[in-house]
Protein backbone atom coordinates (compact mmCIF):
# COMPACT_ATOMS: atom_id res chain seq x y z
CA UNK A 1 0.00 0.00 0.00
CA UNK A 2 1.39 3.45 -0.88
CA UNK A 3 2.62 5.64 1.97
CA UNK A 4 1.20 9.17 1.70
CA UNK A 5 4.27 10.64 3.42
CA UNK A 6 6.37 9.62 0.40
CA UNK A 7 4.18 11.51 -2.03
CA UNK A 8 4.48 15.27 -1.45
CA UNK A 9 2.26 17.63 -3.47
CA UNK A 10 3.39 18.21 -7.04
CA UNK A 11 3.28 21.50 -8.96
CA UNK A 12 0.20 22.04 -11.13
CA UNK A 13 0.55 23.70 -14.54
CA UNK A 14 -1.78 26.56 -15.43
CA UNK A 15 -2.77 24.73 -18.61
CA UNK A 16 -3.62 21.06 -18.61
CA UNK A 17 -4.20 18.48 -21.30
CA UNK A 18 -7.54 16.71 -21.34
CA UNK A 19 -7.91 13.20 -22.74
CA UNK A 20 -11.57 12.88 -23.69
CA UNK A 21 -10.51 12.47 -27.33
CA UNK A 22 -8.21 9.53 -26.54
CA UNK A 23 -9.51 6.22 -27.83
CA UNK A 24 -12.52 7.90 -29.39
CA UNK A 25 -11.47 10.64 -31.82
CA UNK A 26 -7.76 9.79 -31.87
CA UNK A 27 -5.89 6.50 -31.52
CA UNK A 28 -3.00 5.68 -29.19
CA UNK A 29 -0.28 6.78 -31.61
CA UNK A 30 -1.88 10.20 -32.09
CA UNK A 31 -2.48 10.50 -28.35
CA UNK A 32 1.18 9.73 -27.64
CA UNK A 33 2.24 12.47 -30.08
CA UNK A 34 -0.13 14.91 -28.42
CA UNK A 35 1.09 13.99 -24.93
CA UNK A 36 4.73 14.30 -25.96
CA UNK A 37 4.20 17.76 -27.39
CA UNK A 38 2.02 18.97 -24.53
CA UNK A 39 4.49 17.94 -21.84
CA UNK A 40 7.42 19.38 -23.79
CA UNK A 41 5.53 22.68 -23.93
CA UNK A 42 4.76 22.72 -20.21
CA UNK A 43 1.27 21.18 -20.12
CA UNK A 44 2.21 18.69 -17.42
CA UNK A 45 -1.25 18.61 -15.80
CA UNK A 46 -2.86 15.52 -17.38
CA UNK A 47 -6.60 15.13 -16.94
CA UNK A 48 -8.54 11.93 -17.57
CA UNK A 49 -11.52 9.96 -16.27
CA UNK A 50 -12.77 6.42 -15.96
CA UNK A 51 -15.71 7.37 -18.17
CA UNK A 52 -13.65 8.57 -21.15
CA UNK A 53 -13.93 5.99 -23.93
CA UNK A 54 -14.94 3.34 -21.36
CA UNK A 55 -11.50 3.45 -19.74
CA UNK A 56 -9.47 3.63 -22.95
CA UNK A 57 -8.21 7.14 -22.18
CA UNK A 58 -6.79 6.01 -18.85
CA UNK A 59 -5.17 2.99 -20.49
CA UNK A 60 -3.53 5.18 -23.15
CA UNK A 61 -2.15 7.56 -20.52
CA UNK A 62 -0.95 4.59 -18.48
CA UNK A 63 0.83 3.18 -21.52
CA UNK A 64 2.41 6.57 -22.26
CA UNK A 65 3.62 6.93 -18.66
CA UNK A 66 5.10 3.42 -18.74
CA UNK A 67 6.83 4.08 -22.05
CA UNK A 68 8.06 7.62 -21.50
CA UNK A 69 8.83 7.30 -17.77
CA UNK A 70 8.65 11.02 -16.90
CA UNK A 71 10.83 12.17 -14.04
CA UNK A 72 9.37 12.38 -10.51
CA UNK A 73 7.26 15.49 -9.94
CA UNK A 74 7.11 16.21 -13.68
CA UNK A 75 3.50 15.08 -14.19
CA UNK A 76 0.39 16.02 -12.20
CA UNK A 77 -2.17 13.31 -12.93
CA UNK A 78 -5.90 13.69 -12.32
CA UNK A 79 -8.74 11.25 -12.91
CA UNK A 80 -12.42 11.02 -12.03
CA UNK A 81 -14.82 8.40 -10.73
CA UNK A 82 -18.53 8.22 -11.51
CA UNK A 83 -21.48 7.36 -9.22
CA UNK A 84 -22.54 5.33 -7.33
CA UNK A 85 -20.70 6.90 -4.41
CA UNK A 86 -20.79 4.04 -1.94
CA UNK A 87 -17.59 2.89 -0.23
CA UNK A 88 -17.55 -0.37 -2.15
CA UNK A 89 -18.20 1.20 -5.55
CA UNK A 90 -15.78 4.09 -5.03
CA UNK A 91 -12.99 1.79 -3.91
CA UNK A 92 -13.52 -0.52 -6.86
CA UNK A 93 -13.62 2.43 -9.27
CA UNK A 94 -10.39 3.90 -7.96
CA UNK A 95 -8.60 0.57 -8.04
CA UNK A 96 -9.75 0.03 -11.62
CA UNK A 97 -8.50 3.48 -12.62
CA UNK A 98 -5.13 2.90 -10.98
CA UNK A 99 -4.83 -0.42 -12.81
CA UNK A 100 -5.59 1.19 -16.17
CA UNK A 101 -3.15 4.01 -15.42
CA UNK A 102 -0.56 1.51 -14.20
CA UNK A 103 -0.04 3.82 -11.22
CA UNK A 104 0.12 3.35 -7.48
CA UNK A 105 -1.56 6.70 -6.84
CA UNK A 106 -3.00 9.77 -8.55
CA UNK A 107 -2.34 13.38 -7.70
CA UNK A 108 -6.00 14.37 -7.87
CA UNK A 109 -9.25 12.42 -7.76
CA UNK A 110 -12.53 14.09 -8.72
CA UNK A 111 -16.09 12.97 -8.21
CA UNK A 112 -17.11 13.26 -11.85
CA UNK A 113 -20.68 14.46 -11.37
CA UNK A 114 -23.08 15.41 -8.62
CA UNK A 115 -25.03 12.69 -6.90
CA UNK A 116 -26.85 13.08 -3.59
CA UNK A 117 -24.73 10.27 -2.14
CA UNK A 118 -21.67 12.53 -2.46
CA UNK A 119 -22.93 14.49 0.54
CA UNK A 120 -22.94 11.51 2.91
CA UNK A 121 -20.54 10.46 5.64
CA UNK A 122 -19.83 7.22 3.80
CA UNK A 123 -18.65 9.00 0.65
CA UNK A 124 -16.49 11.66 2.29
CA UNK A 125 -14.94 9.20 4.72
CA UNK A 126 -14.09 6.89 1.82
CA UNK A 127 -12.38 9.78 0.04
CA UNK A 128 -10.50 10.56 3.24
CA UNK A 129 -9.28 6.97 3.39
CA UNK A 130 -7.93 7.29 -0.14
CA UNK A 131 -5.88 10.31 0.93
CA UNK A 132 -4.68 8.84 4.22
CA UNK A 133 -3.50 5.63 2.57
CA UNK A 134 -1.65 7.50 -0.18
CA UNK A 135 -3.77 6.36 -3.12
CA UNK A 136 -4.78 9.97 -3.79
CA UNK A 137 -2.97 13.21 -3.01
CA UNK A 138 -5.83 15.71 -3.43
CA UNK A 139 -9.60 15.67 -3.86
CA UNK A 140 -11.96 17.54 -6.13
CA UNK A 141 -15.47 17.79 -7.52
CA UNK A 142 -16.44 18.10 -11.16
CA UNK A 143 -19.67 19.45 -12.63
CA UNK A 144 -21.01 20.62 -9.26
CA UNK A 145 -23.00 23.79 -8.62
CA UNK A 146 -21.96 26.09 -5.78
CA UNK A 147 -24.76 24.67 -3.60
CA UNK A 148 -23.72 21.07 -4.27
CA UNK A 149 -20.06 21.84 -3.68
CA UNK A 150 -20.87 23.58 -0.39
CA UNK A 151 -22.96 20.63 0.81
CA UNK A 152 -20.04 18.21 0.49
CA UNK A 153 -17.30 20.64 1.55
CA UNK A 154 -19.16 21.63 4.72
CA UNK A 155 -19.76 17.97 5.59
CA UNK A 156 -16.07 17.24 5.10
CA UNK A 157 -15.18 20.11 7.39
CA UNK A 158 -17.65 19.06 10.09
CA UNK A 159 -16.32 15.49 10.10
CA UNK A 160 -12.68 16.57 10.07
CA UNK A 161 -11.85 14.62 6.91
CA UNK A 162 -9.90 15.57 3.78
CA UNK A 163 -11.68 18.32 1.87
CA UNK A 164 -12.05 19.25 -1.77
CA UNK A 165 -9.29 21.57 -2.94
CA UNK A 166 -10.21 21.53 -6.66
CA UNK A 167 -13.42 22.16 -8.60
CA UNK A 168 -13.58 21.40 -12.34
CA UNK A 169 -16.52 22.68 -14.36
CA UNK A 170 -17.37 23.26 -18.00
CA UNK A 171 -16.73 26.94 -18.63
CA UNK A 172 -16.40 28.79 -21.91
CA UNK A 173 -17.96 31.69 -23.71
CA UNK A 174 -21.06 29.66 -24.64
CA UNK A 175 -21.63 27.63 -21.43
CA UNK A 176 -20.55 29.17 -18.13
CA UNK A 177 -20.71 26.69 -15.25
CA UNK A 178 -17.92 28.25 -13.20
CA UNK A 179 -20.36 31.03 -12.43
CA UNK A 180 -20.07 33.85 -9.90
CA UNK A 181 -21.41 31.72 -7.05
CA UNK A 182 -18.99 28.88 -7.79
CA UNK A 183 -15.99 31.16 -8.06
CA UNK A 184 -16.92 33.04 -4.88
CA UNK A 185 -17.27 29.87 -2.82
CA UNK A 186 -13.99 28.54 -4.16
CA UNK A 187 -12.16 31.81 -3.49
CA UNK A 188 -13.46 31.87 0.07
CA UNK A 189 -12.40 28.29 0.77
CA UNK A 190 -9.05 27.90 -1.01
CA UNK A 191 -10.49 25.68 -3.75
CA UNK A 192 -8.75 25.93 -7.12
CA UNK A 193 -11.09 26.43 -10.08
CA UNK A 194 -10.24 24.32 -13.11
CA UNK A 195 -12.27 24.65 -16.31
CA UNK A 196 -12.50 22.52 -19.40
CA UNK A 197 -13.63 22.78 -23.02
CA UNK A 198 -12.52 26.38 -23.69
CA UNK A 199 -13.71 26.05 -27.29
CA UNK A 200 -17.01 24.46 -26.31
CA UNK A 201 -16.07 21.11 -27.90
CA UNK A 202 -15.45 23.04 -31.14
CA UNK A 203 -18.77 24.91 -31.07
CA UNK A 204 -17.01 28.26 -30.72
CA UNK A 205 -15.01 27.66 -33.90
CA UNK A 206 -18.24 28.29 -35.80
CA UNK A 207 -17.72 25.25 -38.01
CA UNK A 208 -21.05 23.70 -37.05
CA UNK A 209 -23.25 26.61 -38.13
CA UNK A 210 -24.52 24.97 -41.31
CA UNK A 211 -24.39 21.37 -40.07
CA UNK A 212 -22.53 19.09 -37.69
CA UNK A 213 -19.17 18.21 -39.19
CA UNK A 214 -18.46 14.46 -39.54
CA UNK A 215 -16.03 12.96 -37.05
CA UNK A 216 -16.25 15.87 -34.62
CA UNK A 217 -17.33 15.73 -30.97
CA UNK A 218 -20.89 16.71 -31.88
CA UNK A 219 -20.97 13.87 -34.39
CA UNK A 220 -19.48 11.07 -32.27
CA UNK A 221 -21.16 12.27 -29.07
CA UNK A 222 -24.50 13.82 -30.13
CA UNK A 223 -25.49 14.65 -26.55
CA UNK A 224 -23.17 17.64 -26.74
CA UNK A 225 -25.59 19.31 -29.14
CA UNK A 226 -28.17 19.82 -26.39
CA UNK A 227 -25.56 21.66 -24.31
CA UNK A 228 -24.43 24.10 -26.99
CA UNK A 229 -27.01 24.33 -29.76
CA UNK A 230 -29.26 26.69 -27.81
CA UNK A 231 -30.48 30.23 -28.50
CA UNK A 232 -28.05 31.63 -25.93
CA UNK A 233 -25.20 29.56 -27.33
CA UNK A 234 -25.77 30.88 -30.86
CA UNK A 235 -26.11 34.41 -29.52
CA UNK A 236 -22.75 34.18 -27.79
CA UNK A 237 -21.17 32.67 -30.90
CA UNK A 238 -22.49 35.64 -32.89
CA UNK A 239 -20.84 38.03 -30.43
CA UNK A 240 -17.54 36.15 -30.58
CA UNK A 241 -17.48 36.26 -34.37
CA UNK A 242 -18.34 39.96 -34.40
CA UNK A 243 -15.62 40.95 -31.92
CA UNK A 244 -13.01 38.70 -33.56
CA UNK A 245 -13.70 40.24 -36.97
CA UNK A 246 -13.39 43.75 -35.58
CA UNK A 247 -10.08 42.94 -33.89
CA UNK A 248 -8.75 40.93 -36.82
CA UNK A 249 -7.92 37.88 -34.69
CA UNK A 250 -9.00 34.23 -34.98
CA UNK A 251 -12.19 33.58 -33.03
CA UNK A 252 -10.67 30.39 -31.60
CA UNK A 253 -7.82 32.45 -30.15
CA UNK A 254 -10.21 34.98 -28.65
CA UNK A 255 -12.53 32.32 -27.20
CA UNK A 256 -9.71 30.47 -25.46
CA UNK A 257 -8.09 33.67 -24.23
CA UNK A 258 -11.40 34.79 -22.70
CA UNK A 259 -11.36 31.75 -20.39
CA UNK A 260 -7.65 31.83 -19.64
CA UNK A 261 -7.80 35.44 -18.44
CA UNK A 262 -11.13 35.11 -16.61
CA UNK A 263 -11.02 36.33 -13.01
CA UNK A 264 -11.27 33.42 -10.58
CA UNK A 265 -10.19 30.73 -13.04
CA UNK A 266 -6.98 29.11 -11.85
CA UNK A 267 -6.35 26.46 -14.50
CA UNK A 268 -7.74 25.50 -17.89
CA UNK A 269 -7.87 22.03 -19.42
CA UNK A 270 -7.48 22.05 -23.19
CA UNK A 271 -8.05 19.17 -25.54
CA UNK A 272 -7.13 18.38 -29.09
CA UNK A 273 -6.15 15.88 -31.72
CA UNK A 274 -2.71 17.09 -32.75
CA UNK A 275 0.18 19.29 -31.52
CA UNK A 276 -1.14 22.32 -33.41
CA UNK A 277 -4.01 22.50 -30.92
CA UNK A 278 -1.49 22.84 -28.09
CA UNK A 279 0.17 25.75 -29.89
CA UNK A 280 -3.22 27.42 -30.33
CA UNK A 281 -3.84 27.18 -26.60
CA UNK A 282 -0.43 28.63 -25.76
CA UNK A 283 -0.99 31.53 -28.15
CA UNK A 284 -4.34 32.21 -26.47
CA UNK A 285 -2.74 32.27 -23.05
CA UNK A 286 -0.33 34.95 -24.28
CA UNK A 287 -3.16 37.05 -25.77
CA UNK A 288 -4.65 39.55 -23.33
CA UNK A 289 -7.24 42.17 -24.30
CA UNK A 290 -9.37 43.06 -21.24
CA UNK A 291 -11.80 45.36 -23.09
CA UNK A 292 -12.68 42.66 -25.60
CA UNK A 293 -13.08 40.09 -22.84
CA UNK A 294 -15.42 42.41 -20.93
CA UNK A 295 -17.54 42.93 -24.05
CA UNK A 296 -17.87 39.20 -24.53
CA UNK A 297 -18.65 38.62 -20.85
CA UNK A 298 -21.65 40.94 -21.19
CA UNK A 299 -23.34 38.62 -23.73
Amino acid sequence: MPDSTRHPPRPVAALGLGSSTFGREIDQAAAFALLDHAVARGLTFLDTAALYSAGAAERIIGAWLADRRPTPREIFLATKIYPPFTATAMTAALQASLARLDAECVDLLYLHKWDAAAATAEAVQTLDTFVRTGLVRALGASNFTAEQLAAVWNLQRSLGVAQFTFLQNNHNLAVREADDAVRLFCAQNAIQVVTYSPLGAGFLSGKHRASVQPGTRFDVSPGHRDIYFTPLGWQRLDALERVARRLGVPQTLLAQAWVMHHVGIDRVIVGGRNPAHIEQALAARAFDMPEAFAELSAT
